[in-house]
């Protein structure tokens, strides 16, 4: 892996006395240029390779080629800070870092960082929808959840801006259940649920929530929906013990055996290495008489 590493530097290299002596190469004219154009070459080589070896770390190298462990991520992160810092009139680099805080559970710098996105795309021209509802998001997470009233008005200018913005529809959607506006919720949630994957958990979320709004709200849950979405959830993701007895109890409940038996012995198959989910599923078996 060094190796490959000093290949790669090597290779680099060789572009970078490319980029210093093509230009000199062009003059025409001028007879000593390739002996000019050779010079700067190896300067440029000579110097960056003494350089390197030096001061850089051709270890570390190998180690972002080989891939860096869970331990490491802070560190790259504050790397990544440092050159995104270096250039502040640029977006994309704060998103990125923003989704690498959030990637590294930091939502409260994740939310900064994508404040600064946003500040530096709008000196840019219009700011894109996808950076509000990355910074409600942020701050919905850094407020463990809670839709606050800063991130509601981000989503809020997020679907101003794209009305089909999914993560937007989903909070602003929290935000109105939380309030009680059970009307905006649910108009937003069943929106949604059409333009997410059917076998998606995003869309098995969707389902239970509007059941447990609807119920809230006096009106009938739609029990076939979320007994459908679990299933839909189950074939996409099928290593959920609970899920599966979840799913096999439902369709018992509704009087659908056969089904219920189908579910079983899909649930035997996908949990077939795990020994304590067989035994609660004979066991889910035994009760239901199936």
């Amino acid at each position: 892996m060094i190796f490959l590493t000093y290949a790669i530097f090597t290779l680099v290299g060789f572009v970078a006395c490319g980029f210093v002596a093509w230009p000199l190469l062009r003059r025409r004219g001028n007879r000593g240029r390739y002996m000019l154009a050779s010079a700067a070459a190896f300067f440029v080589l000579g110097t960056g390779g003494a350089l390197y070896l030096q001061f850089g770390h051709p270890t570390l190298a190998a180690r972002a080629l080989e891939g860096d462990n869970s331990r490491d991520l802070n560190a790259l992160i504050g790397r990544l800070a440092l050159v995104v810092r270096s250039r502040q009139a640029d977006p994309r680099g704060w998103a990125i870092l923003g989704r690498a805080y959030l990637t590294a559970n930091d939502p409260g710098d994740a939310a900064k960082a994508f404040a600064r996105a946003i500040t530096a795309q709008r000196q840019l021209g219009a700011v894109q929808s996808f950076l509000y509802s990355a910074y409600g998001e942020a701050l919905t997470q850094d407020a463990a959840g809670a839709v606050t009233p800063e991130a509601e008005a981000a989503f809020a200018q997020a679907l101003a801006l794209d009305p089909k913005d999914r993560a937007a529809r989903y909070y602003v959607g929290l935000a109105a259940a939380a309030r009680g506006d059970t009307g905006k919720a649910l108009g937003l949630w069943r929106g949604l649920l059409d333009d997410v994957p059917a076998n998606s958990a995003v869309h098995q979320d969707l389902v239970d929530r509007i059941a447990a709004l609807t119920a809230r709200g006096g009106g009938a849950p739609d029990v076939a929906a979320m007994v459908a979405g679990l299933a839909a959830r189950l074939k996409a993701n099928p290593n959920d013990g609970a899920g599966w007895q979840r799913l096999i109890r439902a369709y018992a409940v509704l009087g659908d055996k056969e089904k219920a038996r189908t579910a079983l012995s899909d649930a035997r198959k996908a949990m077939a290495a795990q020994s304590d989910q067989i035994a609660g599923l004979n066991a889910e078996q035994k009760q239901l008489g199936l």
